[in-house]
């Protein structure tokens, strides 16, 4: 695998419609990756441990009502599984081997799970082309995967029912999934600590931004460290500043609408289900294109957590307010936080590409 310091990172070409097979900016349409079918479930693998300098690794998983995975606990990866699709009931327990209550609830789009390393934890989808995005810090999770040979070109889950079991890394605990009725409860508060839990759209701890409002679905003391993830809903803006961040890497999902960004001197537009990875020494900018758009952020380590506490207010409203929150917050913010991660290189690029879009 070949390191790149963060200035020649900022001097690389953005890799689009494939995996890089090292450490450089690239993106993915939705769709696109590495395919493999296994257990009746498509995983298209967006992120592997080769692209993203160990860091993590990422897939989409999308079955059949009725397709699932066994009850597991993997002991090496902290994972958080984000519902983009359809209906998927999950079951979660404690480290592998206590003895703790299994419990399980029914997801829908924009719920979220997030499990420990060593945590139990398994899935069933509850409706047609049901669809996960996983995000698995360090990488390494998904290798077992890629070496079993189930490559497919397809895009799509077969017809037919499959009949093999779920290939899951060859440390992990498999345990059947328990006869447990699922719960309905609140899931709207992040723990305090490293704990297994499970998150509801739009929940989570609100820090509001002009015409956006950023919730962490979860913050580092959660991850071990390893990452924080912050769900975006925003109204239309124009392109921010342009930055790179030396110690950390960021990583943008496209949920809803149209996220422009510019990288490295190129733009290109997200919409629902594209995926952009920007490693330390990328220089980026972002822009709002769409009405309520949506975006979810992974950035690893957890090292840039402050930067959306000092730019931004505190709000228990979950959507945001237009025009609420006045722009000079973000600025005085980074102003009088001088050892965020954050080196600003230039004012907002100018729309190039498809400027009436």
């Amino acid at each position: 695998m070949t390191a790149y310091t963060p200035e020649e990172i900022g001097q690389k070409r953005l890799v689009r419609g494939s995996l890089p097979g090292e450490p450089v900016p690239y993106y993915v349409a939705s769709g696109d990756g590495m395919a493999f079918e296994t257990a009746g479930q498509l995983w298209t693998v967006i992120a592997r441990a080769v692209d993203t300098g160990d860091d993590f690794d990422a897939a989409y998983i999308t079955g059949r009502r009725g397709a699932e995975s066994p009850l597991h606990a993997i002991p090496s990866a902290h994972r958080t599984f984000v519902v983009l699709d359809g209906r998927v009931q999950i079951w979660l327990g404690a480290a592998a081997g206590e003895d703790a209550a299994i419990e399980s609830r029914i997801l829908s789009r924009g719920d979220s799970v997030v499990v420990p390393e060593g945590v139990l934890f398994g899935y069933r989808m509850r409706a047609e082309a049901s669809r996960l995005f996983l995000f698995s810090a360090p990488g390494g999770t998904l290798d077992d995967l890629l070496a079993s040979g189930r490559g497919t070109s397809s895009h799509i889950y077969s017809p037919q029912a499959g009949s093999d079991s779920l290939i899951l890394p060859a440390n992990a605990t498999r345990l059947a999934l328990p006869d447990t009725d699922p719960r309905d409860a609140a899931d709207d508060r992040l723990p305090e600590g490293c704990e297994p839990y499970v998150l509801r759209s739009l929940e989570g701890e609100h820090r509001a931004w002009p015409d956006a409002l950023n919730s962490y679905v979860s913050r580092a003391r959660n991850t071990d460290g390893r990452y924080f993830s912050v769900d975006t809903l925003a109204a239309p803006q124009p392109y921010i500043i342009r930055h790179f961040h030396r110690q950390h890497t960021e990583n943008f999902l496209c949920l809803s609408g149209r996220v422009w960004l510019w990288v490295n001197g190129e733009e290109v537009l997200l919409t629902e289900g594209d995926f952009l990875h920007a490693p330390a020494g990328t220089i980026h900018s972002f822009a709002i294109a769409g009405h309520n758009t949506r975006m979810l952020g992974f950035l690893t380590t957890g090292i840039f957590e402050p930067f959306f506490d000092v730019t931004s207010q505190h709000t228990d409203d979950k959507v945001y307010t237009e025009g609420l929150v006045n722009p000079s917050v973000i600025f005085e913010g980074i102003k009088g936080n001088p050892d965020l991660d954050l080196e600003v290189v230039g004012p907002p690029p100018e729309r190039v590409f498809a400027p009436g879009l």
